[in-house]
């Protein structure tokens, strides 16, 4: 019989609306997945509010820009590499710019762009709080794993990340 946790006595059936219900395998698949989408922010992001008084995507921004050449991105590619839209980045900076952190310009080669620049303040903050972060993605994370899941991990995360939705 139907029930909401498993609409479909026979998985790989068409359901009523034309989708196709999940296996087992693809049942568990999901939910693990969904378990950590849900977990992990918040085991990796306490820390850093602990530690360094830091959210997660504030952390990923520092980080991100940290690690670029000259320590400045568009603003653009900042949201996409720290994983946030335009408009989320955009309020952060801001209040880094408050904080001494960071500093926007526009972008000399185009300036229908806008440069994020990290200042020596912010990078401090970024270094002083990476050891926290590393800990915690090493026992969340890494420390469980070999490193052949590893890899896996990297790969399946890869494709996830970069394939289209089309939930039409």
């Amino acid at each position: 019989m139907p029930t909401p946790a498993n609409p479909s006595p026979n998985p790989g059936e068409d359901a009523p609306d034309g989708a196709l219900w999940l296996s087992a395998d693809e049942k568990d698949a999901w939910t693990g997945l969904a378990s950590l989408v849900l977990l992990l922010p918040g085991r990796l992001e306490s820390p850093l509010q602990q530690q360094a008084g830091l959210t997660l995507f504030e952390y990923m921004v520092l980080s991100q820009i940290s690690e670029a050449p000259d320590r400045r991105l568009r603003m653009s590619e900042l949201a996409y590499l720290a994983n946030g839209s335009l408009s989320r980045l955009s309020n952060v900076v801001k209040r880094f710019e408050r904080r001494g952190w960071m500093e926007r310009s526009p972008d000399p080669d185009d300036g229908r762009y806008t440069l994020a620049a990290l200042t020596d303040t912010g990078y401090d903050v970024v270094v002083a709080a990476a050891p926290t972060h590393v800990r915690a993605v090493r026992q969340c994370v890494l420390d469980p794993l070999t490193p052949e899941d590893q890899q896996a991990l990297a790969r399946i995360a890869a494709k996830l990340r970069v394939r289209p939705v089309d939930l039409a």
